[in-house]
């Protein structure tokens, strides 16, 4: 699992859809990207008052696997084996299975607690990047040649437009989906067509599948992401 979302269950029962695993959920284990609500706090659910798991592997970068030890309720988690800790360092592979691997990369993202990454997972046959959240594009100076190293690339779309907000986007800070257009729009086809938009907040129109936010995306030559949506690697 990438990232343990504040909808915890639903997450976890999509999973056991995709992949079922015999007696049990299946779950072995939870790589995070970094510190911020969205993208951690489902962990609760692995503690003694919800599913008592045992030994779950968490994959975190150094700064977030420290808050999960030093801050409760996390470290509780730690202490009583519900997870277990392994520290990731950035561009160094972590081995799954045969033919399958995990690859973090460090991008620039507020940082309050914590690192932010995403990550390269490399199967047998193809690539794909998992990055749900990065400040702005040009502050990345690795943005285009990852794009070239990956076959799928799910990105960033938080917000469509600034429109979309009462406060400044300097306040929390992603690429919208319009400047991301821009920025990936003189590629080839072929590069633009990888990309694919997720991690949308309650205000994006990309929730709206026959909006005009929607053909925008396609006109460009990328894809919104669908709940449910399977990719073989």
């Amino acid at each position: 699992m990438f990232d343990a979302t504040p909808d915890f269950p639903a997450q976890l029962h999509a999973l056991d859809q995709v992949a079922p695993v015999q007696g049990r959920p299946g779950l072995d284990g939870i790589f995070l990207t970094h510190g911020h609500i969205g993208h951690y706090t489902g962990l609760m659910h692995l503690g003694r008052e919800v599913m008592g798991a045992s030994g779950v592997g968490v994959h975190a970068m150094p700064k977030m696997a420290a808050f999960l030890r030093q801050y409760g309720p996390w470290e509780l988690l730690t202490r009583l084996n519900n997870v277990v800790l392994h520290e990731l360092s950035d561009r160094t592979t972590v081995p799954l299975s045969p033919g399958l691997e995990v690859q973090p990369i460090a991008v620039p993202h507020r940082s309050e607690y914590t690192e932010t990454v995403g990550f390269i997972l490399r199967g047998p046959r193809r690539s794909a990047l998992y990055l749900p959240d990065i400040d702005k594009w040009h502050r990345w100076r690795d943005a285009e040649r990852t794009l070239g190293e990956v076959d799928l690339a799910f990105i960033d779309g938080t917000f469509f437009s600034a429109d979309e907000l009462d406060r400044p986007l300097e306040e929390i800070p992603h690429p919208t989906v319009g400047e991301s257009i821009a920025f990936f729009g003189g590629l080839p086809t072929a590069q633009r067509n990888k990309i694919h938009f997720l991690h949308f907040n309650h205000t994006n129109p990309l929730l709206q599948p026959q909006g005009e936010a929607h053909r925008l995306v396609h006109e460009a030559g990328m894809h919104v992401a669908r709940q449910g949506q399977t990719f073989s690697l």
